[in-house]
């Protein structure tokens, strides 16, 4: 019986309903263990299979899922075409496409049910999303569940589900039942109703089992907890019924009637039949057996003692590794599960790098992580010291894709002890230069240097390698990271002919990338040759990875040297390849570009919101996050945000902890801004002395020219020759800058307006001497006001008024339209406000609870706003390219 889950149902009704009409959709069924998701999908099948093709998966609690567990379980009715694809491993480039041409191809819509995503591995969670981002255009209705009560807030699946498209997603929370319904069920009980809600909290899975003990019919009588049900259920049971429940309850995966038979010989049957009288066990897939729920299962296995379990575990490993029949597909997930409950030492090492190479190859690295930890747990077993050492390297490179902490530093180091014990130099080199890695992505730069220039040290000693080609080109990127393009140049083109000869595609494009970009920033136009060479390779190869850097450092290019229109068509490209290729990771770097080329043109809200967007994510290496902050403290800063110094200062701390030039110059130069802005000369003079003390000869001429800038305002003597110290050719500086340095602000004015930087423009204005600043200072006023930089427009109003220039400024606009006649995208100061809170992901319901409104008006506003920036939908926002038509 089904109660209280009217709603839920009609809700799936109504999405299926669009679904049909050919606009698929998505719904997320949430809830604690126990709360009806199961029934919920099941009744919706139901009411559905007479319309749809339904195809149901799940995914199981092992030590380690089973890599696209759900697929494999609805493969079959796809064609032999997807089951091969999966046995063989086809790449997920290949596989996700296939996997939507063919449920978009079925002769009826498509229902896909994948329940219990908490347990769910990466390669179904690439897949889910994947279709969810497509199934627009579809007859398909993916439904899935998950625990929401269990999951801690790092767990992958809030990172997943918080990037599925929300436009098409529902998200259903099953509430527990009320006492009303509690009694209903209870009706004829010899117990009291409001007691049995109070014992189960209304949770269904918890009341059947409470009524389903078959204790006597004492009233009032209720078991302590459910697991006290069920063992009272099993002890009334003879032992081989039991011993059927035992086996069962250690795996996860429904278990196979004829691996009980061959464990149990003559009467198994009997057992088998008895055990599913019970009540406890059911067949669900034809000659397969599982618990009538898990939380049952885990109730029968929470029951027996540690050594019987091993014993249970090490009976079902060697059955189903020796005794499996010929048509029996038994997955290497499976026999690491049963192997490590076993303590089987020999199993698990032979078994599971086995199973992290399956896995890893369809793109389900974090498995093949947690694979590789089950083998390291008995690394003390391992024969030959290579071996372990393979281990450590292998285990560190699966993880390293995942998240850099100290844990993966100490895995390379115990691999180059290991490696060093065998004479493996090779190795050794390898290893190193992944240590360079990691320390870079932690910010440290000093020990990224020292382990790069060891490893090529290692690595020159043995014959010419690709090994030896990367370590050149890692220590290329990491010479252009550190602002030395010139050396960057150098060590790119050993990597470069190194790889050529080696026939290298994947260093080739690496090096390319690295001497490409040194050329760029260094102002040679060649390097965009270099690039456009580097990415035409790797898109043939498909080499994402490479690529998407690509993406990532030509836009960084576009938007420093202010090619804004070249910096939205790379923006525009790059998250199309980003998002066809799941590379989340490079859809948030470049989305902290887009909010740097947001702040350049005075589109300050959208530029907060953006950074914003990437700052709210979780794990976030230094790298990524830095950036990011950088630009919100800058952008609030004009806006006049009291956040502003937080964000600055938290900025400035973890760019001193790299050591990079590149990470700090961008801080200081923000932190001057701020200091102008709030007329604090000692501040911004200090923050220019800080900037002074650094090697910036190889510091681009935009960033070099902006120093120059401020160190003139700020009265201080100006670079040597117009270099920066320690750099004797230096570039000619760009023509807005060369403007002002010049002392003529009005063409740096007209420079800026014609590259689109209003908010440069206005302060070249107010450079001028006073005899000169009656005209320019009003046209300041009205550019900064325009783009609602107040904090400059105010210390602009107070320059005029001490001129006595006051009569000519503009009058401030008042009213409520004002804001939207001065906002740059035409948006009110309301639909300002419930952008931003859109963007930072936050319902109709939740915005208009923050700001004290019905939902109908938000609702209103967000129509209005979506208009008026030519979006469809709310996904639409943040991947619309600046350069998109506003409808004013």
């Amino acid at each position: 019986m089904l109660l209280e889950r009217d709603k839920q149902l009609e809700a799936l009704q109504r999405l299926a309903n669009c679904v049909a009409a050919g606009a698929g959709g998505m719904a997320l069924v949430l809830g604690e263990a126990g709360i009806g998701k199961s029934s919920l999908l099941r009744a919706c099948a139901a009411a559905l299979q007479d319309r749809f093709l339904v195809l149901q998966g799940a995914c199981e609690d092992l030590s380690t899922p089973r890599v696209l567990g759900p697929l494999r379980d609805m493969a079959p009715a796809l064609g032999s075409e997807v089951v091969a694809a999966i046995d063989h491993a086809t790449h997920p480039d290949q596989l996700m496409p296939l996997l939507l041409s063919r449920l978009g191809t079925q002769a009826r819509p498509v229902l896909v049910i994948c329940e219990d995503l908490h347990w769910a591995d990466q390669a179904t969670l690439d897949l889910l999303k994947y279709l969810a981002r497509r199934i627009a255009s579809h007859p398909i209705l993916l439904l899935a569940s998950a625990r929401d009560d269990e999951l801690p807030p790092d767990h992958a699946f809030w990172r997943w589900a918080g990037d599925l498209p929300a436009a098409s997603t529902q998200r259903l929370t099953l509430p527990p039942l009320s006492a009303a319904a509690v009694a209903t069920l209870a009706q004829g009980m010899a117990c009291d109703p409001a007691e049995l809600h109070r014992v189960t909290g209304g949770n269904p899975f918890f009341l059947s089992e409470l009524l389903a003990d078959a204790g006597p019919p004492v009233p009032g009588h209720l078991p302590a907890s459910v697991r006290d049900a069920v063992w009272g259920r099993l002890a009334r049971l003879d032992a081989p019924v039991r011993t059927v429940l035992e086996l069962v309850s250690v795996s996860p995966v429904a278990l196979e009637e004829w691996l009980l038979e061959a464990l149990l010989g003559e009467g198994a049957g009997h057992a088998i039949d008895r055990s599913v009288d019970s009540g406890l066990l059911q067949r669900g897939a034809p000659g397969h057996l599982s618990f009538r729920h898990e939380l049952a299962r885990q109730a029968v296995l929470s029951g027996l003692r540690p050594a019987a379990t091993r014993a249970l575990h090490k009976r079902l490993c060697h059955a189903l590794a020796e005794q499996a029949p010929p048509q029996a597909k038994v997955e290497l997930a499976r026999l690491v599960h049963h192997a490590t409950g076993a303590q089987d030492a020999h199993m698990v090492l032979q078994l599971a790098p086995r199973a992290a190479r399956q896995a890893a190859a369809l793109g389900a690295h974090r498995q093949a992580a947690a694979h590789l930890a089950s083998a390291l747990q008995f690394v003390d077993a391992v024969a030959w010291t290579g071996d372990a050492a393979q281990l450590y390297e292998d285990w560190a490179y699966e993880a390293g894709l995942l998240r850099i902490d100290p844990q993966l530093i100490a895995a390379r180091q115990q691999a180059i002890a290991l490696w060093q014990s065998v004479d493996r130099p090779d190795k050794v080199g390898l290893n190193l230069r992944w240590l360079a890695r990691l320390h870079w992505y932690r910010g440290e730069a000093q020990e990224a240097e020292r382990y790069g220039l060891e490893a090529i040290r290692t690595l020159e000693r043995l014959p010419n390698s690709k090994e030896l080609a990367m370590a050149y080109s890692m220590r290329a990127q990491h010479q252009l990271l550190q602002d030395h393009p010139r050396s960057a140049i150098e060590w790119g083109q050993l990597a470069l002919e190194l790889a050529t000869a080696l026939d290298d595609n994947d260093t080739r494009v690496h090096a390319l990338t690295n001497i490409g970009s040194a050329r760029l920033f260094l102002g040679d136009a060649n390097g965009q040759q270099d690039l456009a060479e580097g990415l035409e390779i790797a898109l043939a190869c498909h080499l994402h990875e490479h690529a998407a850097r690509i993406y990532s450092n030509w836009t960084e290019y576009a938007v420093v040297f202010k090619q804004f229109a070249q910096a939205e068509r790379l923006l525009a490209e790059g998250f199309a390849y980003h998002h066809d290729h799941e590379l989340d990771a490079w859809v948030h770097y470049l989305t902290g570009w887009q909010a740097q080329l947001h702040l350049d043109k005075g589109e300050l809200c959208t530029a907060a919101a953006l950074a914003r967007q990437v700052l709210a994510l979780p794990d976030l290496s230094l790298v990524m996050r830095l950036p990011a902050l950088t630009v919100l403290g800058r952008t609030l800063s004009r806006l006049g945000d009291e956040d502003a110094a937080p964000c600055l200062r938290e900025a400035l701390q973890w760019a001193r902890a790299t050591g990079e030039a590149q990470r700090l110059l961008p801080v200081l130069l923000a932190l001057t801004e701020a200091a102008w802005q709030a007329q604090d000369a000692e501040a911004g003079r200090r923050w220019l002395d800080d900037i002074a003390h650094f090697d910036l000869s190889g510091v681009n001429a935009w960033d070099l020219a902006e120093v120059a800038v401020w160190r003139q305002r700020a009265g201080l003597p100006p670079m040597a020759d117009g270099a920066a110290p320690g750099q004797d050719d230096p570039p000619p500086w760009p023509a807005p800058r060369a403007a002002e340095l010049s002392g003529q602000a009005a063409s740096a004015c007209d420079a800026w307006l014609a590259l689109g930087l209003p908010f440069e423009a206005a302060l070249a204005l107010l450079d001028l001497p006073d005899t000169s600043a009656v005209a320019a200072i009003p046209k300041a006023v009205a550019l900064l006001e325009q783009i609602g930089a107040a904090p400059a427009a105010a210390l602009a109003r107070r320059r005029a008024r001490a001129g006595g220039m006051q009569a000519q400024l503009p009058k401030a606009r008042r009213g409520p339209y004002g804001a939207a006649r001065d906002h740059p995208c035409g948006l009110t100061k309301r639909e300002a406000q419930v952008l931003e809170l859109l963007l930072d992901g936050l319902s109709n319901a939740e915005i208009a609870q923050r700001l004290c409104r019905s939902e109908r008006t938000v609702e209103h506003h967000v129509s209005t706003l979506l208009g008026k920036l030519g979006a469809s939908t709310r996904l639409d926002l943040l991947r619309r390219p600046p350069s998109a038509p506003l409808q004013n």
